[in-house]
């Protein structure tokens, strides 16, 4: 995308890093680490408060001057609260009409791996003008990402790392024995803070944000990843909440099976609605053709080894790559350029700009960060031989026929064999009395629709769930009727009617109403994030939401 700066490498992900130009197009997929040699580019200036003291000193931030930085000390392990700390950085933007200034919005855009600080950056550009005059919008780096003492791990240990579908026994062996080193690699690089990085830590942290920026309750909006933070608060914290809203709800109560076999599911709903749009819509490429028909011949000449993203032409891409286009075309959504991308690998011409090849990639340079350990402490994701995990795949499959599985998890599983899961799977409890809104589309490739419909049955009658009968991941932003309704309670504290819905078009779009994006990379949990591809001015492509 030609509105990246040059000369910001990537991370474990081989994430084309973005300025806030490009945050300002869509924080909600923001996703992307630092490397480590810049990690603390963000609060050059600002002095440290003292440990244990919770204060935060501010300065403008080096990277973007109109926000301010600076970090929050808090235990590493919170059980022992007077331990050693680790900083995490902070930033905000004021409100922008004291008068009518709230308080502070804490927001959070998801990952695991998402900064906090740079959806800061990109706010101007992603909440309405009312948000930025009623609050500071202030966001962190969680422990673990980015900024806040990143999990590492050595190149050379991550470089090793076999190719993420399992086929056999061979495979499984290969991926046991390999995970074993990576995640002693991983904890010895990063330290004491690699096995407290999971999603009650995190909440914790935030409630110390909370006392830090001198707010009695908690005011929240997160997405994705994020709304299991926001999740973990509700249930640690109930009657410190002011205003919540999650955005894409993750479901924490699934099993590795369910886990997966939603996903599988949403994921080809998503593609689904893609062919749906290509039948009917005479601009996409593939129009008048039969879109399953090519995705399969492109999968089997991947499978093949004979497959090359456009512009790469050292190695074939693998089957995972393109079935993550189907994820990255879909998230936005940007179905005119996923319908390019295909003909392209169909042997067609290329589109006129061309995202990364998609996927985790080899690093360069000493180390490599993983926020994916994050996703291991916080969900048991093990299988127990290949048998098992063939099984799963299976069951994928039989939702999936196009899709097969949806890519993120599955990059993911075997990262997670065997690691310990400090906050597993469990129902969750909310014994506050402040209602909490949750949002989603019907057509999330992401996080499920029905990921956000269980959570709400499982916050209770306090829990609102406002729908979009729309697609992509995250709702705000998309229609006027999708994002007031998270203004007003936010600010007002006035939430929808149960069942509230939202027909695409059904009001006047919003004045900052998003185009085509196309996440360039894989990071994971919902909310692969990079470069976003940006269309050029013009109408949206019929069908879509923009």
């Amino acid at each position: 995308m030609s509105h990246t700066a040059p000369g910001r490498l990537t991370d474990d992900w081989s994430t084309v890093r973005r300025r806030s130009s490009l945050l300002a197009v869509a924080f909600a997929m923001l996703a992307a680490l630092l490397p480590a040699s810049a990690a603390g580019a963000a609060t050059a200036g600002a002095t440290p408060a003292p440990a244990g003291t919770g204060g935060i000193a501010w300065a403008p931030c080096a990277e973007e001057p109109a926000a301010e930085c600076g970090t929050l000390a808090v235990p590493i392990d919170w059980s022992d609260p007077d331990g050693p700390t680790v900083d995490l950085a902070v930033a905000r933007r004021k409100a922008t009409d004291p008068a009518a200034r709230v308080g502070s919005l804490v927001i959070n855009p998801g990952g695991p791996g998402g900064s906090g600080v740079e959806a800061v950056y990109g706010a101007p550009g992603f909440f309405t003008e009312e948000i930025q005059r009623h609050f500071d919008i202030v966001g962190f780096d969680p422990r673990g990402v980015g900024r806040s003492h990143p999990v590492i791990c050595s190149a050379s240990v991550f470089n090793q790392m076999p190719y993420a579908v399992m086929s056999s026994r061979a495979d499984f062996a290969r991926w046991t024995a390999y995970v074993k080193r990576l995640h002693a690699d991983c904890r010895a690089r990063t330290g004491p803070l690699y096995d407290h990085v999971d999603s009650r830590n995190v909440a914790r942290d935030v409630d110390a944000l909370r006392a830090a920026l001198g707010e009695e309750k908690l005011t929240y909006y997160g997405i994705s990843y994020g709304t299991l933070i926001g999740q973990m608060y509700a249930e640690l914290f109930p009657h410190r909440i002011r205003a919540m809203a999650l955005d894409s709800n993750m479901d924490h109560s699934l099993g590795v099976k369910r886990f997966l076999d939603t996903e599988a599911a949403a994921v080809e709903d998503a593609f689904d609605q893609f062919v749906g749009w290509c039948d009917q819509e005479p601009d996409c490429a593939l129009h008048g053709q039969d879109v399953r028909a090519v995705w399969k011949r492109v999968l089997a000449k991947a499978r093949d080894g004979k497959l090359y993203w456009p512009g790469v032409t050292d190695r074939p891409m693998t089957e995972l790559q393109v079935l993550w286009n189907g994820v990255l075309g879909t998230e936005g959504p940007a179905w005119q350029l996923l319908s390019e991308i295909i003909r392209a690998l169909d042997g067609g011409p290329p589109p006129s700009w061309v995202p990364p090849l998609p996927g985790r990639q080899p690093v360069t340079g000493d180390v490599a960060h993983l926020p994916t350990v994050i996703l291991c402490q916080d969900y048991n994701l093990r299988v127990h031989s290949y048998g098992h995990y063939a099984a799963l795949l299976r069951s994928s499959a039989r939702l999936a026929p196009d899709m097969r599985f949806n890519p993120m998890p599955i990059e993911d599983l075997p990262i997670c064999l065997n690691h310990p899961t400090a906050n597993p799977q469990h129902r969750l409890r909310y014994t506050g009395s402040a209602p909490i809104l949750l949002g989603s589309s019907l057509h999330d490739p992401s996080t499920p629709y029905g990921w956000s419909v269980n959570v709400a049955r499982q916050l209770g009658p306090k829990a609102v769930l406002l729908t979009y009968e729309g697609w992509g991941h995250r709702i705000y932003g998309k229609d006027r009727c999708s994002t007031e309704p998270i203004d007003k309670y936010l600010i007002s504290l006035v939430v929808p009617p149960h069942g509230f819905r939202c027909p695409v078009g059904g009001l006047q779009a919003t004045a900052k109403r998003q185009r085509e994006t196309w996440p360039s990379d894989g990071l994971p949990w919902a909310g692969p994030a990079g470069t976003p591809f940006r269309l050029p001015p013009g109408p949206a492509p019929a069908g879509t939401s923009g």
